[in-house]
């Protein structure tokens, strides 16, 4: 028996400000038909670069990004489950509703969860979307900024060659927001990239760092990742170091550890795609060999199958303002970040927010204060110094911890909140946060470095030499020369740990 279908109208409302408010919605009847809005698909692709935006599969359900009112084809008569979310600060809905006689109308509001103001929010990188869809993606995942990067990828076509995509490069905006708002939006930059040397996201650009690629099938090594980290800082860009140790990235660490040694890679990216090895080992590894760099989150969504913001940054609104995105950049730079999938995590030291680069007139002991509250359970809040576990506490049944120890001065330090419970709005991962490094200096003298996480650097940097000796193929041997000439200077400085 077929079931007479109404288009029925949805409104949903924020419920602070009473105005409709973009959101993620799916609906499903029992038997797991979904019922897309008006203008979009029942099935979509999945795929990187293939039409992303606006639609998300997810779990084997399929959710449409509406801008907070649209209409639905609907049974009357039959429970209908209804899902509805706008991100980590906004509680979830998620009702079964029988549409009566005559019904041709829902609202819904939505309501803020009440621990999450104070930080503006973050996606450091996705890409393939266009700029419209991007926003509204963002606004629909609570995003107050996203970097949307143009890269290069080979996609195959269906004349059967494989054909060089530059998605968005022409909507490249730089420093600018892509619509003309003065505060949070939308940046379209750029995902730079060599198959054996690592990958650079280049933030707030001035212009187009070229060549977007270098060393793939049919191109020379004639470039170096030092090129590109050096173009984007002349005009007060970020550097940050993406895809790091994954496969696809070529060499574990390659140029970019090189770079990042170096002092020229600002912030260590911790996106939402999945891994082979956990990342938190490798960049506990750089801090303690004194390679200083703050975090940065990002989803890395490059198809329907991950939600934007599913990994994001946090940093602190600057008075009751969202920070600009030059304000932005400098709040990563300076490390008052912290990466997250819903958990936030504030914390103290001796008594002051915590910052990278902390300087203390005489060795002893600090008070560190950490608090972290969350929208969804976790296990533990951690409080980490020089990569070890050094005080820990559970989580209370309203999903908040709260930590106070003491430590010796000489240290890095950073909080993590993490547990083995998932996200319903973000199952990717586990439910985790983790903070930028705090490091703490006596009269302002270098702290110990740990010389096995020299060692372990030093062998990485070994195989990038001898990659650059060996295989590379450079055309104008200056480049090769220059090359070799970063990697000596940062095997010196490894080596006098």
């Amino acid at each position: 028996m077929s079931l007479s279908m109404h288009n029925i109208s949805l409104r949903m409302t924020d419920s602070a400000t009473g105005k409709p408010t973009p959101c993620r919605l799916h609906i499903r009847d029992e038997a797991g038909r979904y019922y897309p809005p008006l203008g979009r698909a029942a099935e979509f692709p999945g795929h990187q670069n293939e039409d992303v935006g606006a639609g998300l599969r997810q779990l084997q359900k399929s959710f449409a990004v509406i801008d907070g009112a649209c209409e639905v084809p609907l049974p009357g008569g039959v429970p209908l489950h209804f899902e509805i979310s706008k991100g980590i600060f906004h509680k979830p809905i998620s009702q079964v509703i029988t549409l009566g006689a005559g019904q041709l109308t829902l609202r819904f509001n939505l309501d803020r969860w009440k621990h999450g103001s104070g930080f503006a929010q973050a996606d450091s990188r996705c890409h393939f979307l266009t700029p419209h869809a991007a926003r509204l993606e963002a606004t629909a995942e609570g995003l107050d900024i996203t970097n949307l990067l143009a890269v290069s990828r080979d996609m195959p076509s269906i004349d059967g060659k494989l054909y060089a995509s530059l998605t968005n490069i022409t909507a490249f905006s730089g420093q600018a927001e892509a619509f003309g708002s003065p505060r949070g939006g939308v940046y379209v930059n750029t995902l730079n990239l060599h198959p054996v040397l690592g990958h650079l996201s280049l933030l707030n650009c001035h212009r187009v760092v070229y060549p977007l690629t270098f060393g793939m099938l049919g191109e020379n090594d004639d470039w170096s990742l030092g090129d590109w980290a050096g173009q984007c800082h002349r005009k007060n860009g970020l550097v940050v170091w993406s895809n790091a140790y994954r496969p696809e990235a070529g060499l574990p660490g390659g140029e970019a550890l090189v770079q990042a040694v170096y002092g020229r890679v600002d912030a260590f990216e911790i996106d939402g795609l999945p891994r082979q090895t956990p990342i938190l080992p490798a960049w506990y590894r750089l801090l303690n060999a004194g390679v200083i760099l703050p975090l940065l989150g990002g989803s890395g969504k490059d198809s329907n199958q991950l939600p934007l913001g599913c990994v994001r940054t946090l940093t602190p609104l600057i008075g009751d303002e969202l920070p600009t995105y030059t304000e932005w950049i400098e709040q990563v730079r300076r490390g008052e970040s912290q990466v997250t999938n819903g958990p936030v995590i504030r914390w103290m030291i001796n008594g002051k927010p915590a910052s990278l680069k902390l300087n203390v007139d005489k060795p002893g002991r600090m008070t560190v204060h950490a608090e972290v509250r969350s929208p969804v359970p976790f296990d533990r809040l951690e409080l980490i110094a020089n990569g070890s576990i050094v005080a820990s506490i559970g989580s209370r049944e309203d999903h908040s911890a709260i930590l106070e120890a003491e430590v010796e001065t000489g240290v890095w330090l950073a909080v993590r909140c993490r547990g083995g419970h998932v996200s319903p709005i973000y199952p990717q991962m586990p439910v985790f946060a983790h903070t930028s490094p705090a490091v703490v200096t006596v009269n302002g003298e270098p702290n110990r470095r740990d010389p096995v996480a020299s060692q372990m650097l030093l062998k990485q940097i070994a195989a990038v030499r001898e990659w650059v000796e060996t295989t590379g193929q450079f055309g104008d041997p200056k480049f090769k020369k220059e090359l070799l000439a970063d990697i000596t200077v940062v095997e010196t400085r490894l080596a006098d740990a």
